[in-house]
Order: C-alpha cells, then structure tokens, then sequence
C-alpha cells in the first residue's frame, strides 16, 4: 500500500487494502463493514462471514493508521451510508470496484504474479502461522467452520521450517 498517493481516493484505497491484509477478511467481507463495526477503542472490526457468522478480529497498527486518515481526512461526510467504503458517489463501495483497486494497487508496485484479495487473505494466514500463531485462532479469525480448512495454509509453515532446519541445524548441513 506503500505506492498509494495521499489524494482521498488514495486514502480509501491504502486502508482498504491494509485491512484486507491485516484482517484476513474476505473482500466482501470488507466491503460490507459500516461503521459500526469499527472498534478503533479495542482496535478491532466485527466481521460477517458466510452464512452470516459474526467474528471480531483484531487490526494492527497499520491498518489502524490507514483508516483512521481515511475516516478523517478524506470519507465523504454525510454522505448518508454507513459503510466505511464508499465509491466517488458516496455509495458504498462494489467488490467489483474494491477488486480493482487491489488490481491497481499490484500494477503499480509492478508486481508480476497475480495479486488478488484471496492473495491478501493467504498472507496473513501465512504470516501468522509462521509468527507462531495457534492454527485455531488463525481459524477463528479468518472464520472458517472447520481447522482442516485453515490447515491448508500449514503447508506453507511445515516448508518453512524444513528449510530452517536445513539451513540451521549443524547435523542437516552435513
């Protein structure tokens, strides 16, 4: 999100693309939040996933930062929707459109491979894993009914580690 100028449609789109990141939620998720689903005293967001399941997951710093200067600096006020998104309209803001921004988002950065909302969702599951993070809570939090979903992404940790293993331990190098 780095390569996101300051303009208020710059603003909207570093916090969404922030949150996506920070969350692991669903770009539809996302798109759906209204205000009040914005905790910034507990720095979290309340989140409906599928089948209307509700989870609160919390927001790192960044994106804390990210919407904090959108919801001040650039979010039309009075715009009469309670979404934390909106589109130039003051409408709330499409998936179709929040996948675009992402689209642009990895364009500019020149980004080779496919970037899309799912690729945000994968690295934070990824990045938490490999932090250390309890495959149940990382469960929890990207909402997922079952662990053996979530265990997908433990794939990517156990490859970790082995070449951590191979690179560190004295008696794999031998």
């Amino acid at each position: 999100a780095a390569n996101i100028d300051d303009s208020p449609l710059g603003l909207r789109d570093r916090a969404l693309i922030e949150l996506l990141y920070a969350t692991g939620a669903r770009i539809s998720e996302v798109v759906s939040l209204s205000i009040d689903d914005f905790d910034r005293d507990n720095g979290v967001v309340r989140l409906f996933g599928k089948g209307s399941k509700e989870r609160l997951v919390p927001v790192g710093r960044y994106a804390l930062a990210a919407l904090d200067a959108y919801l001040v600096q650039s979010r039309l006020k009075g715009a009469g929707s309670p979404a934390i998104f909106l589109n130039t309209l003051g409408r709330p803001l499409s998936r179709q459109s929040a996948w675009a921004v992402l689209q642009g988002a990895a364009k500019r950065a020149n980004l080779s491979e496919h970037i899309s909302p799912h690729t945000l969702r994968h690295s934070f599951a990824t990045h938490l894993l490999n932090g250390g993070a309890d495959v149940r809570v990382v469960q929890e939090m990207l909402g997922h009914a079952s662990v053996t979903t979530t265990q997908i992404y433990t794939k990517v940790t156990i490859d970790h580690l082995r070449e951590v293993y191979a690179t560190s331990h004295p008696r794999a190098r031998g």
